[in-house]
């Protein structure tokens, strides 16, 4: 490797043997190391080289590591610092993370671990100086979206064109969907552009109240009616009168209280539990479900009048599976908000991180994806999101062909392919594309393997042939026993690297019988 290819490491340590072994293997491996013997030197170095990878040691004479590593990020702000410490207490864990180290080490070194580290820093080194290549612009303009409904697919544009045609009407509307996909959002939508909007809209989930307080709850209740009513209450219908009234998970209503809704709806009347008058309302009813209401009414689980009642209109929401290239703007909408509402630093994702958004299946659709860009945002170093930010089982799919796993709903598998381990402070994923600083080829790394496609093919036609049923359960007993093989039986990394929780890997450990 020439030398003005080699990528530079600076090592600040004021022990000499730990210094000279770090340069030896660093050295070794075709980086070119510089070092300095204590926080003021390292800094004064950092400055003038502006390496990408900064080994520190957090106990030296003069200035602490973590004083050291705080002025770091105004001296060579764009270096990835890993913080050397012997002890690997609580306190230097957080520390560390807190004033922006990338990760830290603990001593003695694990020369492979050290290896892995390095090569992990200057890709995320490299991702960032990508990202800061090309100058931000938002994807939208904030104002154009003030509903908080974002979306150009095919799909979104459809339940625009529904919202607009029920919004001036009073009919009622019954919008379905997976939980997630923002039912609420469109109600509301609905409500401001109908001739109500000057009026209260009211939100009720009828999964969350118990059923022997959800009609008090819609209805209200008259003084003394049942124990611990001690004054008259109002109920939502009443509450919202001239309004609107937004019943989600309708479909978790009990049958007697179904039987009171469909009055209301039909006579535009109610009655106080415990009460004898009757009271004139004029609500204006949209309802929401994640259930299958048509297999609920053949199953006599929900009242067959009530659904044709509510079914007037029906607005659709699809999974975000279904409109994945509405993925980077609503990342970059999410992103402004943070920004606004928290004061984020962070304005972007990086490309290969977005791929991996976009080709995730989204089980929990998008508040799923809203909490993990929160998440990403809160742990992500600088104005950037990349892909070792992202949660596991996301950023195993950054590897995964268009259209192939990851699009399949079998996206989680694609982190076999990848060499993850789990640091002490947190996730780490290794480098999976070309960076833009060349990175040293590790010695005894493994041979080229054929593609993921491939790969899961081949696998499949084998145990096709020999099992009968009980294809993954085979999996999975033999991929956990090859994990805890190649750990050690460490059930912390094992669970890391199959994409568990430690608990649930125990779990299975159990159920397959298996001896660690």
């Amino acid at each position: 490797m020439s030398a003005e290819l080699k990528t530079s490491i600076l090592v600040i340590d004021d022990d000499s043997e730990i210094r000279y072994s770090l340069e030896r293997v660093l050295a070794a491996n075709g980086y070119a190391v510089e070092s300095a013997s204590s926080g003021e030197e390292g800094i004064e170095r950092a400055e003038k080289s502006q390496p990408p990878v900064v080994f520190l040691d957090n106990r030296m004479q003069g200035i602490t590591g973590i004083e050291t590593l705080q002025h770091l990020r105004s001296a060579s702000p764009h270096s990835m610092v890993i913080l050397m410490t012997a002890f690997g207490t609580t306190q230097t864990a957080i520390e560390a993370m807190k004033f922006g180290a990338f990760d830290y080490i603990i001593k003695p070194f694990d020369i492979k671990k050290v290896l892995s580290l390095v090569s992990k820093a200057i890709k995320a080194h490299n991702d960032l100086a990508s990202a800061r290549e090309t100058q931000y612009s938002p994807i939208l303009n904030s104002d154009d979206y003030k509903e908080g409904i974002v979306g150009s697919s095919e799909p979104m544009q459809e339940v625009f064109k529904i919202i607009g045609q029920v919004a001036a009407s009073d009919v009622t509307v019954m919008i379905t969907g997976e939980s997630g996909t923002g039912k609420e959002l469109v109600a509301r939508c609905i409500y401001r552009h109908s001739h109500r909007a000057n009026r209260h809209f009211v939100a009720v989930n009828c999964a969350a109240i118990p059923e022997n307080l959800i009609e008090s709850e819609l209805f209200g209740h008259e003084k003394g009616s049942f124990t611990g009513a001690t004054q008259q209450r109002t109920g939502k219908f009443e509450l919202c009168d001239g309004g609107t009234l937004f019943l989600d998970e309708i479909g978790d209503m009990a049958l007697p209280t179904q039987t009171k809704i469909l009055r209301a709806l039909q006579e535009g009347e109610i009655q106080r539990v415990g009460g004898n008058e009757t009271i004139k309302v004029d609500v204006r009813l949209i309802a929401a479900t994640n259930k299958d209401l048509e297999k609920m009414v053949e199953e006599k689980q929900f009242r067959e009048d009530l659904y044709y009642r509510l079914n007037v209109m029906r607005i659709r929401m699809p999974g975000l599976r279904e409109r994945r290239e509405d993925v980077p703007a609503l990342v970059d909408f999410m992103l402004q908000r943070l920004s606004k509402e928290r004061r984020s630093p962070v304005r972007r994702v990086s490309d290969e991180a977005m791929r991996a958004l976009t080709l995730y299946d989204w089980p929990g659709n998008v508040r799923e994806l809203e909490n993990v860009v929160q998440r990403s945002a809160v742990v992500a170093k600088g104005d950037t999101i990349l892909t070792k930010d992202l949660p596991l089982e996301i950023a195993a799919c950054s590897t995964a062909a268009p259209g192939g796993p990851a699009s399949d709903g079998v996206g989680e598998s694609a982190g076999a392919a990848e060499d993850r381990t789990a640091a002490d402070t947190g996730q780490t994923v290794a480098a999976t594309s070309a960076p833009a600083v060349p990175v040293p080829p590790v010695i005894g790394a493994a041979a080229p393997v054929p593609s993921l496609d491939e790969a899961v093919d081949q696998l499949y036609k084998r145990l096709r042939g020999e099992c009968d049923e009980g294809l993954l359960q085979v999996i999975e007993k033999e991929m956990i026993v090859r994990v805890l093989a190649e750990t050690e039986g460490n059930q912390v990394k094992a669970s890391a690297l199959l994409g568990m929780t430690r608990a649930t890997l125990r779990k299975r450990i159990q159920q397959l019988d298996l001896r660690v």
